[in-house]
Parts: structure tokens; sequence; C-alpha cells
């Protein structure tokens, strides 16, 4: 008997029609021998009429009571997928992310899994019955709802896995696996078959928007192989798995686009030792993440220091920057740049591959596209550009590494 973590995201329990589906998809898998978890997102496009909600009652909500309000959407799919299940003539029991003892720290809308409690949903497998999990959201070791950021669900659908052993997580959408671009902006885009974790750790922080970083942190970090397949048929998907000899000869597995960056430029700090640790100090405790950090250093003994962030962190980013500039001095200065994006090339292959790089820069120069700036690391190589020439670039580089089908 195996034990299978299963998860349906918004789109395939959009309507009752759908979450019949997916019911009908678990109880498949358990009358083939299996124990069956399964971990829902709230239902279609619940969650984002939630946020317009509260936006019209609040313009900048307080992120506890976002939270409050956000883990409702995922209480009312799994309960509805559980009656799914019984009406079908099979036996389920549906639990809260507090429910299931799985508890996180407190940054709110942004929380990480400290633990869960895999005693209660054994007991119930135990019983024959599918689980049904609530997804995106925890309970702090104070009892605060938090959510887990955009795509939480996959991280709860991996943590899941992770504790329970389980023999493979699926993850159920409504696309046929990990692309070799966004097919909805790149044309002929190809599905990957298999694909490792670093690679797809990369994709994921560059913008490819299947999976969570953090929930292919957690299946890297405890070797569980993640199946992205579509809801709606039987195909095969693509395998999330630890690296192979043969990803090698694949020198760029994929492209990503990351959307509406803001460049945060703070000028004239002064260049001495423990100015950066703390600047990016301040940052971190506000749980804002950073990118394509580029400091340059002037003769009159200061630096200029620029980072991204994604535009949704605007918000939370000008009061740090605002005390950091007080702290740092009169002459200290920010300023922030909108309308940027990111494009990116992944591949394990890159490690033993020369000339990437040039390829890359040359097919956006051919393109007309101007680099504002380049960060690299062993499997990737991504620039900053224009936001407004992002899906031609994105094109642009995917055409250049003949990525497309049949290539």
């Amino acid at each position: 008997m195996g034990l299978i973590v299963q998860k349906f995201g918004g789109s395939s329990v959009a309507d009752a029609e759908k979450i019949h589906r997916a019911a009908r998809r678990a109880i498949a898998t358990k009358e083939k021998g299996n124990q069956v978890c399964v971990v829902v997102s709230a239902m279609g496009d619940a969650t984002d009429e939630l946020l317009a909600l509260a936006k019209k009652v609040c313009e900048n909500p307080p992120k506890r009571e976002m939270d409050q309000l956000l883990a409702t959407g995922e209480q009312v799919t799994i309960a509805l997928m559980a009656m799914a299940i019984h009406a079908q003539g099979h036996e389920a029991i549906s639990f809260t992310g507090g429910q299931i003892g799985l508890v996180t720290d407190g940054a709110f809308t942004k929380a990480r899994i400290q633990s869960i409690n895999k005693q209660r949903i054994f007991e119930q497998l135990a019983k024959g019955k599918i689980v049904i999990v609530a997804g995106f959201q925890g309970v702090t070791p104070e009892g605060d709802y938090t959510t887990l950021g955009r795509g939480g669900s996959n991280a709860t659908l991996v943590a899941l896995g992770a504790v329970l052993e389980a023999d493979v997580c699926e993850n159920y959408t409504d696309v046929d696996g990990i692309f070799t671009a966004d097919p909805r902006i790149v044309k002929g885009a190809r599905k990957i078959e298999r694909i490792s974790y670093d690679e797809m750790l990369e994709l994921s922080g560059l913008g490819a928007s299947v999976l969570q970083t953090r929930a292919v942190e957690f299946a890297k970090k405890y070797n569980v192989p993640i199946h992205v397949r579509n809801s709606q048929n039987e195909s095969e998907g693509t395998w999330i798995v630890a690296e192979t000899a043969n990803m090698e000869h694949i020198v760029v597995s994929g492209a990503a686009l990351k959307q509406d960056l803001i460049r945060v430029t703070i000028k004239n700090v002064p260049d001495r030792p423990g100015v950066a640790a703390k600047m990016f100090g301040d940052i971190a405790g506000a749980n804002i993440v950073v990118d394509d950090i580029i400091q340059t250093v002037s003769d009159d003994n200061t630096a200029n220091v620029s980072f991204t962030v994604e535009h949704g962190d605007v918000h939370d980013i000008k009061p740090v920057v605002q005390r950091l500039v007080k702290e740092l001095g009169e002459r200290t200065s920010a300023i922030y740049q909108e309308g940027l994006a990111k494009v990116s090339v992944v591949g394990v292959g890159m490690r033993v591959h020369t000339g990437v790089a040039q390829r890359m820069f040359k097919a956006l120069a051919d393109g007309k596209i101007n680099i504002q700036n380049i960060t690299t690391s062993e499997i990737k190589i991504s620039c900053i550009i224009n936001k407004d020439e992002g899906p031609r670039a994105l094109q642009i580089v995917h055409e250049a590494f003949a990525l497309g089908a049949g290539k």
C-alpha cells in the first residue's frame, strides 16, 4: 500500500462539477490500494475576490487581519470536497491547517511552516478515510491564523508529503506540467518530462508560477518527488526529481519572466564595515525578499546600493528604507524605479557548457532589448529589462536556445 498526497489548485476546484471530478480522482487513487491525503486551494478566484474586498474596506489592511480573512477560502473547499467524496460513497474528513497542528512562524501573509502533527492524519488514514487538508494556511504557536504566501498550497502539499513520508506528491493544475516557458506568453513552449529540484527552484524564484519556491525547497530537502499533472486528463505530467547525470546534456531547460519589479537605490551610503549588514538585516526583519543587489563605490567613501523587490512589497519596503536613510546620514537618499522585469534562462547543463551568456545577450541585443543589469549563478543567467519588453524578451531567449516543441 502506498501513501499519496494530492493537491488540487483553485482552477481544479472552481465549481461543484470540478470538485466532484477531483473527488473521483482521489477515490480512484484510493481504490488502487493507496492511502490518500488531499490538499485543496480556495475555489477559483476566491482568494483574489477576498483580496479585492479587503482593499475596498481598507487600502493597506493589517497583515494579521488579512490572514484571518484569506484563510476562510480554503475552509470552504475542504468541506465541499469531503461532502463530494461522501456523496460518491466513500469516507472522508476535512481539516484546517490548525486542526492538523500545522504550526508556522508569525510572518503574516508569508509565513513559513515549522512543524506538522502527523498523528491526527495517520489516525484517519488508518480508518480508511481520505483526509482533506486546507492548503495555504497554518497557525502560530499562539493560535493566530497565518497564510503561506501566493502559491502556498504547494508548500502544504510538499510539507505533508515530507512528514507523512509519501511515495509521491501529485500537484494537479489546469496545465499539463512544467513548460520550457509560460505557454500563455511564449508560442511553442514545450512540456518538460523531468526537471531537477535545483532547476525548478531557480525557475520558481524567477517567475514560473506553477510551484512556490518554498515547496521546491521542501521537496529537495526531504527528497520528495513531485508530479505536476493536469486535473482534466490522465496524461503523464512533469516529474520534479533529484538531478541525474543525463540532465547535464541539456544546456538550458527553461526560461522564465518575473514581471512588475521595483529597483530601490539607496544613494551616498557610508562605505564602512557593517553598513550593508545593517541595511539588509532591517529589510530581512520586515520579511521582504530582495534580489539583484548591486553596490558601486565612489571616491568620497560612499556607495550606492541598489536591489530589486516585487511590486507587491512596495508598501513594506518604503518605511524600512526611510528609517535607514535617516540613520545613515544627511547625504543619504533613496529613489525607486518602477516598470522593470527580469528574464532568465536556467539549466544544470550550464555547469559544463560555455557560451550560454553570450548567446543570451546577443539574442536580446538583436531584438534591440536593453539589459540594465545582469546576475548569474551556477545554473542561471538573469537580465533586468523594461517591463513592457518582458514578454517579447522571453520569446526571444526561448527561441535562441531552441526550447520550443520539435526543437
